[in-house]
């Protein structure tokens, strides 16, 4: 008697393939955003991890070239908005319409209703409008008129911001500050890179050059790969230790920012081909996770003592294994 084919389970996509992607991304960007090869690498961990990025520099040295590149990677659907004092929050979430041929409010959304935002020179929104994002950045979701929308998954925030000497800013509230899962200070390029940018071989001349590296569900993918990153209670042990050294010495570390910090280490070890966070890929994010939350007790200390701080206590705190 012959007996019946099994009956086989559809076939499960391995997360796996989806890194060699998500890797030759990351280098055909590089290769756009010159000279910056460790920034544009932690933002676009930051991107796989799930978080939000804020880019803080001068006018001019690439902050938009990179959002713009991340935003062709991903693909998906892009919106930018450039920062105004006069921007409403309207403008960013949208707004009900009334409808007369329907005769009822419909729902028009705005330009947060996208994959990847580009708040180009976000401190130059007033604070009410900055506070409009706060639920978008962390819930995924818009609530308006008792009526709430989700955004797109993935939705993915970078934000620009001018030092605040610059005549015109709004300095960022702590809890939107908490909303970005890292801050990423680019700088001037080294001589190298600059006459590459200034040949046309690289920079903002180079961005149609990148194509997105995977659909919107590979990335939802490499997004899920990157959470399943192993984490030992020998590594939660010392984040925990590493958060309350900060805390006792009057810096701010929400249990958000703890949580985007092994989020970031997880896309970093991830990025390396690894399943399982080490210490070294904490200590190598830790800086760019905290130095923008700063110290509650000192608004005024700049981003670079920040760093040189966490970097102190980076030394302070032995790993301790035992």
């Amino acid at each position: 008697m012959t007996q019946p084919p099994p009956i086989l389970a559809p076939p499960v996509r391995d997360p796996v393939p989806v890194r060699p992607a998500a890797r030759a991304g990351l280098a055909a960007l590089q290769a756009v955003v010159v000279g910056k090869e460790t920034q544009v690498r932690r933002a676009f961990a930051a991107m796989l991890a799930g978080g939000h990025v804020l880019l803080e520099d001068l006018p001019g040295v690439g902050k938009t070239t990179l959002a713009k590149g991340l935003s062709r990677i991903l693909g998906g659907s892009f919106q930018r908005v450039q920062g105004t004092n006069d921007l409403l929050p309207s403008d960013l979430l949208g707004v009900h319409l009334w409808d007369a041929k329907e005769l009822a409010f419909r729902f028009q959304p705005g330009p947060v209703f996208c994959h990847v935002l580009l708040l180009d020179e976000l401190n130059r929104i007033g604070p009410k409008t900055q506070s409009a994002m706060l639920e978008a950045m962390v819930e995924g979701q818009v609530t308006l008129d008792r009526s709430t929308h989700r955004l797109p998954d993935p939705f993915f925030v970078i934000a620009t911001q001018n030092p605040l000497d610059h005549a015109g800013t709004f300095p960022l509230p702590e809890s939107q500050l908490d909303r970005f899962s890292c801050t990423i200070h680019l700088g001037y390029p080294d001589r190298a890179a600059e006459r590459r940018i200034l040949t046309g071989e690289a920079g903002a001349e180079r961005l149609d050059t990148l194509v997105p590296v995977l659909d919107i569900d590979g990335w939802q993918q490499a997004r899920a790969a990157v959470r399943q990153v192993r984490i030992a209670e020998a590594v939660l042990d010392y984040v925990e230790r590493m958060v309350s050294h900060i805390r006792a010495g009057g810096g701010f570390c929400s249990t958000r920012a703890a949580k985007h910090w092994l989020a970031l280490a997880q896309a970093e070890a991830w990025l390396d081909g690894r399943d399982f966070l080490t210490p070294d890929d904490l200590q190598g994010t830790l800086a760019d996770t905290m130095a923008h939350r700063g110290s509650l007790d000192d608004r005024r200390l700049n981003r670079s003592e920040r760093r040189e701080q966490l970097a102190r206590m980076l030394k302070d705190l032995p790993v301790g294994w035992a």
